[in-house]
């Protein structure tokens, strides 16, 4: 009874995976993401498959499909790395491809000569536990597990990297949902768990349950069958900010730096909650890059932090002027430019060292 459960539970994943994949690729307008992202269900749904014929001894029925299941592990690492590098804006060069390509092509060739046997001698192989390929089933495994872990890895300074590029372009980030990529990788690092405890029933499950958590966030929760996982403005999938390997010149950035004073002092810039980088440089006539040079090097801060400061100083002159008493202090912070609770909160605390609530306490005020 356990195992006809489980059966079902193993072809209710396939299933998942394949309409899944389907659903995707019915978009009307699909980017590369998607592409990868249905390739990838697809090949979650096929190595289910391979376990489900393998489990009940199907190998015995399809001999010749003995050596190719051991290929399929190796596919997953790379497509979290190429999906996330997609997802976050990034260019698939020629170079990501080969990284991401070279684990199952070095598969491959170490499998080459196995997969050249016949049928039946590879059948043979398997039903003596790979006596004659102890070496080769070593070094798989050995592989299968740096595989997860270097993937994984990647994914992660991926996302890392991609969340200090939008701070370079970005007032506030919170609109910016990375939830997406977090449920990913987090899901296929206790997969690989799973596969270095090495415990088939324990990796096929969690596979199923991933496919299952992947579908309802990626198409459900996130909407990804109407809109990129990340939803991040146009300027930004157009353009990221690429740093100029010579200095534009102090006469440049300190004319440059002169002018971004005197707009944010006069227009109060940081007012605007969904201010970013590109519309500065715009307002000041200089190229973003110049813009972002210039406040790292006159600020020693990126863009989402400069801004931010000056929104915190602007709060605590709102909040010591007596008619703002019968305020309280959320409005303050949105009237400071500020777009959330959390954001406000994060940046005062990061800045003033203590909470807005502490701070206005320190100034004999009493706000709600």
């Amino acid at each position: 009874m356990v195992d006809f459960d489980l059966g079902i539970f193993y072809w209710a994943g396939v299933f998942i995976a394949f309409f899944s994949s389907f659903l995707i690729l019915g978009k009307q307008k699909k980017r590369t993401q998607d592409f990868l992202l249905a390739i990838w269900f697809l090949i979650i749904g096929i190595h289910l498959i391979f376990f489900i014929i393998f489990r009940a001894d199907g190998f015995l029925k399809y001999p010749y499909l003995i050596g190719l299941e051991l290929l399929l592990p190796f596919m997953h690492g790379p497509m979290l790395y190429l999906y996330i590098i997609s997802v976050t804006g990034r260019e698939l060069s020629k170079k990501i491809w080969l990284l991401s390509g070279s684990s199952v092509l070095v598969v491959y060739l170490l499998l080459f000569q196995f997969l050249t046997l016949s049928p039946q001698n590879r059948a043979m192989v398997y039903l003596n536990n790979g006596r004659g390929y102890e070496l080769l089933s070593d070094i798989i495994k050995i592989l299968m597990m740096f595989s997860g872990v270097f993937y994984v890895t990647l994914s992660c300074l991926e996302v890392r990297k991609y969340k200090k590029r939008i701070s370079e372009q970005y007032s506030n980030t919170e609109k910016i949902n990375l939830n997406w990529v977090y449920y990913l990788i987090s899901g296929i690092a206790f997969i690989w768990i799973a596969v270095i405890i090495r415990n088939d029933i324990l990796i096929f499950s969690m596979v199923v349950l991933f496919i299952l958590v992947a579908a309802y966030f990626g198409i459900s929760r996130v909407g990804i069958l109407d809109f990129p996982v990340i939803a991040v403005e146009k300027e930004a999938d157009n353009e990221s900010i690429k740093y100029q390997k010579n200095s534009p010149g102090d006469e440049v950035i300190q004319t440059t730096y002169k002018k971004l004073v005197e707009r944010m002092k006069g227009e109060k810039l940081y007012k605007d909650s969904e201010l970013n980088l590109n519309h500065v440089a715009q307002l000041l006539e200089v190229h973003p890059n110049i813009l972002s040079q210039t406040i790292n090097s006159m600020e020693n801060k990126n863009f989402y932090d400069y801004i931010n400061r000056q929104r915190i100083e602007e709060f605590k002159k709102l909040a010591v002027l007596p008619e703002n008493q019968k305020y309280t202090i959320l409005s303050l912070a949105f009237e400071s430019g500020f777009n959330s609770k959390t954001s406000f909160n994060r940046n005062f605390k990061k800045y003033m060292d203590c909470s807005p609530r502490e701070f206005l306490k320190s100034q004999n005020l009493d706000m709600k």
